[in-house]
């Protein structure tokens, strides 16, 4: 690592969602007199505001925060994009500050920005409709024994029962007659920064309290009118997110307003807990619970101590 990323610190704050990662963020962002980077990938949208738990406008006056409301829900964006901006951003941002903080749930986005994404090229919507159509017609099955047969490497690490993932793998196959695992795990570009992992954790009783809790705020808050604003989108790509979804359905008289609010929340454990399984793979992340700031703040400034040099 060279010295100009070592001289560079992104603290990042990450864990499910609902524990607090914003609160901490500005806490973090205070003491370090740094700006925060959001790693959410549904506050990057303007209409999102209410079910995304976006920073108060309070709280945003107080610290910048970059990649909130940065795009709207018609755009096409994913985490290649992210990445690129980001670190296009960061770059600027370290020309005349030390620390940043990066606040955020999404694994894939601070994956990422830390580590780079493996690159793929551009495949046909035709080709990809093409392998979708050999499922509808023939089963799953069909798809998992031409990716055992085409891309065996792959075969033995992907889950054979998400078709969306054979799909992908499958068209990106036969669309550059290269195996869709020759494209993973290439060489990524060096960072200009040291990253420092803080996880946010705690008892399960506590976070899906906190969670049941904060669904019931954001209806207070005015959430049915902020997605009855988007009913006409309720298609597209960026609206298909807790929070929206099952109020879309309340609307069409699928469910009535108390059983959508209750699959609200049981989605949103059960996305909390997908998030912390991402975050234990990875053992670069120090967890802590969101009320020990003295604690995180100390393990941060060992870290910067222990990795950084003057």
């Amino acid at each position: 690592m060279d010295s100009i990323a070592q001289n560079n610190v992104l603290i990042i704050v990450g864990g499910p969602t609902g524990i607090g990662k914003t609160t901490l963020g500005i806490q973090l962002a205070k003491h370090y007199h740094a700006d925060v980077f959001s790693a959410d990938s549904r506050q990057l949208y303007k209409e999102l505001t209410i079910g995304t738990a976006k920073p108060a406008i309070h709280e945003m006056e107080k610290v910048i925060h970059h990649f909130i409301d940065r795009i709207s829900i018609t755009e096409h964006y994913n985490a290649g994009i992210y990445e690129k901006e980001v670190l296009n951003d960061l770059d600027k941002y370290f020309l005349t500050n030390r620390i940043a903080i990066m606040v955020g749930g999404t694994g894939l986005y601070i994956q990422a920005v830390t580590d780079g994404l493996d690159k793929f090229p551009e495949i046909p919507d035709s080709v990809i409709q093409k392998i979708s159509r050999d499922l509808s017609n023939n089963g799953i099955e069909f798809l998992q024994k031409n990716i055992i047969s085409k891309d065996p490497d792959y075969a033995k690490k992907v889950d054979l029962q998400n078709p969306h993932r054979l799909i992908r793998a499958l068209a990106v196959i036969e669309h550059t007659g290269e195996s869709y695992s020759s494209f993973l795990n290439k060489p990524k570009e060096k960072r200009s920064f040291t990253p420092i992992f803080v996880n946010l954790d705690m008892d399960r009783t506590e976070l899906y309290n906190r969670i049941n809790i904060r669904v019931d705020q954001m209806i207070e808050r005015g959430l049915l009118t902020e997605v009855n604003q988007l009913l006409t989108f309720k298609n597209l790509k960026s609206l298909q997110t807790v929070g929206y979804q099952e109020l879309f359905d309340f609307m069409e008289g699928k469910y009535s307003l108390e059983e959508a609010v209750e699959l609200i929340k049981q989605n949103s454990r059960r996305y909390a807990k997908r998030q912390l399984t991402w975050f234990r793979k990875d053992q670069r992340w120090q967890t802590f619970h969101p009320n020990n700031f003295d604690g995180i703040k100390q393990y941060v400034e060992d870290e910067i101590k222990g990795n950084i040099t003057e």
